[in-house]
């Protein structure tokens, strides 16, 4: 997968043990060893959140019962059916659920591929009419739309979590069912002061969280769109609208935005996408999304390397027609005035790239942040951006048509021939992925001292 374009391993934290996933990282860092160039993969914590989930199917993680509709079935609160799970009887994990339903209410499970009537409440019981059966796997998302559920902003297993990414050293955080601001804030608590450079993407899911987006963009460093919860939240008709404004949102505040859920879904069974799953992909592209997700088609799909291949080509297609020079005005008309030196700076060598033709933008950072105001102009040239910091190289995947590079050559003491290294090796590595030929133009971003904070420096150079 990782040769196959993958730039970010997702592990989904409602599945499996702290010892499951210890192992899971284990793997993917051997992994990358493995290859000559050490690739650079990001891994990303997916928090359980404060949600609603069944438990498990007799006791295995794997095991899938079949659910017919018309027939009768428990949903019980009792921590004593954790693992008892069967198709006559479902463990759910929220001990309010009770009561605050009432009988006519309709609970949906698994993105809403499950849906029940609520017959009556019996207790710690709800006894319930399948409305729409299918198969049911184990640890399934349950939702109650319209209906306010008295969930905490972080949950006891989420704090757990938080803490083991911590010392696993996980690159970003993808924080389930944020509300509002508060949401992002208490993760951020809870990662500490050695979390504090952790990434927390925020994943929108309700109607609450589209109503406070703005705040959620000012406090996250990026935003999912979880739209497999968000189409059983809110009208599925209204869903593609929900998107294309939360793009529009993220596009202009310069904070980088996925979308997730059902992007290839039927690849989870064939080796092939529909035509309408292959359109999504490219008009999300289109739209201006920095990532696209896949996830039941890896998690548990058949063909999960032939899913990742197709979405690389499809995202390749898309971005051949996008008009970037019209992309880059609208963004002009978006930006807060006056801009930051850096984002000045960002802005004149988009503009420079534009008007040369350069085959590529290379940038000298530290944190990742000039860069990403780069892609935030969305040029036509790929950004190589060479930084020292790990992590900092891991976590600019969430931004487009950024590629990072580790630069692990010690620090030369003279600061121009360090910055002359650096840009080297850019360019080599702009070769080596055919970016960049002799004779090209290629824009260069440096700052005038060490550290972050100081770029302000753009040149344009001929490659010999």
């Amino acid at each position: 997968m990782i040769s196959s374009g993958m730039n970010i391993a997702r592990l989904n934290f409602t599945h499996g043990s702290h010892e499951d996933y210890a192992t899971t990282i284990k793997n993917i860092h051997e992994a990358v060893r493995s290859f000559h160039q050490k690739p650079l993969i990001g891994i990303a914590l997916d928090t359980n959140g404060p949600g609603i989930h069944t438990g498990l199917i007799n006791g295995s993680a794997t095991a899938e019962i079949e659910l017919k509709q018309g027939a009768k079935i428990k949903l019980t609160t009792d921590k004593a059916m954790t693992s008892k799970s069967s198709a006559n009887e479902l463990y759910v994990d929220y001990e309010n659920m009770p009561k605050i339903l009432n009988p006519g209410a309709h609970i949906f499970i698994d993105d809403g591929l499950i849906s029940l009537v609520v017959d009556s409440i019996q207790g710690k019981d709800i006894m319930c009419t399948i409305e729409n059966g299918g198969k049911l796997g184990s640890k399934k998302c349950v939702n109650l739309p319209g209906i306010k559920c008295d969930l905490p902003v972080v949950t006891d297993k989420d704090i757990k979590d938080l803490k083991f990414g911590v010392e696993q050293g996980v690159d970003m955080i993808f924080a389930s069912l944020v509300r509002n601001a508060e949401g992002v804030r208490a993760i951020r608590r809870n990662l500490g002061e050695k979390g504090r450079i952790i990434k927390i993407i925020a994943k929108i899911e309700n109607q609450e969280g589209i109503d406070n987006i703005d705040e959620i963009i000012r406090e996250a460093d990026g935003i999912m769109i979880a739209r497999g919860s968000l189409g059983i939240e809110i009208p599925t008709e209204k869903v593609f609208a929900a998107q294309k404004m939360l793009i529009a949102r993220c596009n202009a505040a310069g904070k980088p935005v996925i979308c997730a859920a059902q992007m290839l879904d039927s690849m989870i069974k064939k080796p092939r996408p529909t035509r309408a799953e292959g359109t999504d992909v490219a008009n999300a592209v289109l739209d201006g999304i920095d990532c696209v997700m896949l996830g039941g088609e890896t998690a548990r799909g058949d063909y999960p390397v032939l899913a990742l291949m197709t979405m690389s080509k499809l995202c390749l297609e898309a971005e051949l027609i996008v008009n970037y020079h019209e992309v880059f005005r609208e963004a002009l008309l978006c930006m807060k005035k006056p801009p930051e030196i850096t984002q000045t700076i960002a802005i004149a060598a988009v503009s420079a790239a534009f008007s040369c033709n350069s085959s590529a933008i290379i940038v000298l950072t530290t944190t990742g942040h000039s860069a990403s105001l780069v892609s935030r102009y969305r040029p036509m040239a790929p950004i190589i951006a060479i930084t020292r910091e790990e992590q900092a190289a891991r976590q600019m995947h969430l931004f487009r048509g950024v590629h990072p590079i580790l630069y692990t050559e010690p620090k030369n003491e003279d600061w121009k021939a360090d910055i002359d290294l650096r840009v080297a090796q850019g360019i080599k590595e702009g070769q080596a992925h055919s970016f960049i030929k002799s004779n090209d133009l290629i824009i260069i971003i440096t700052g005038w001292s060490k550290g972050s904070g100081h770029t302000n420096t753009m040149r344009i150079i001929r490659v010999p």
